[in-house]
């Protein structure tokens, strides 16, 4: 992960570009929306009168494989949401645990890091149920592979962790160790601009 926290103007060409062409190629996932107010937001906070943060987050989002997309806008806060919307789980994320805790009770092959961390260092936060079955409504995602989602307090503190797929052309949520670590398991992010 990079240490500072900014883009690079050419950096920031490439993610603007990138996320132009994906929005244009997938409306059903932005209906009502236009690139041209998504820019202007982006740009807001390219320009130093937001967070230029939030675009770093978003190549971070970019970058690990999640072809982050905008799935939503909130009027009361006037922000843009983005979701990771990667057919598959995120390439630059998976083989990852859920949490620290999980990771610090992994006595054998311990994985290199957890969604947990992994999500605030990339300054995003990991899709709740709910938000995964929004996402699962635009598009079939993680139908080879897994996601890791928000897991409620009870369940994380019995040593559980949840998790998402899609199969037989249904959404399923399950249970697993936080520990556990797969080759197809990642998580997907959720970024609001």
């Amino acid at each position: 992960m990079d240490t500072k926290k900014e883009l690079t103007s050419d950096q920031c060409e490439v993610l603007f570009r990138t996320l132009k062409s994906r929005f244009e190629k997938n409306k059903n996932r932005h209906q009502g929306l236009e690139w041209a107010s998504v820019l202007a937001k982006l740009e807001f906070h390219l320009n130093g009168k937001g967070s230029s943060e939030k675009l770093w987050s978003l190549h971070q989002m970019e970058i690990t494989g999640g072809e982050p997309d905008v799935v939503g806008f909130d009027d009361n806060t006037g922000e843009y949401i983005f979701y990771d919307c990667s057919a598959e789980s995120p390439k630059g994320r998976r083989s990852i645990c859920f949490d620290r805790e999980g990771l610090e009770s992994r006595k054998d092959f311990p994985p290199a890091n957890n969604a947990v961390d992994m999500a605030a260092e990339m300054g995003i936060d990991i899709l709740t149920e709910s938000e995964y079955r929004e996402l699962q409504q635009l598009g079939e995602f993680d139908t080879k592979t897994s996601s890791w989602i928000q897991t409620p307090k009870a369940i994380r503190k019995l040593g559980g962790a949840l998790f998402c797929d899609r199969r037989y052309n249904h959404v399923f949520t399950y249970h697993n160790g936080a520990q556990s670590y797969y080759g197809v398991r990642a998580f997907r992010g959720m970024l609001r601009i």
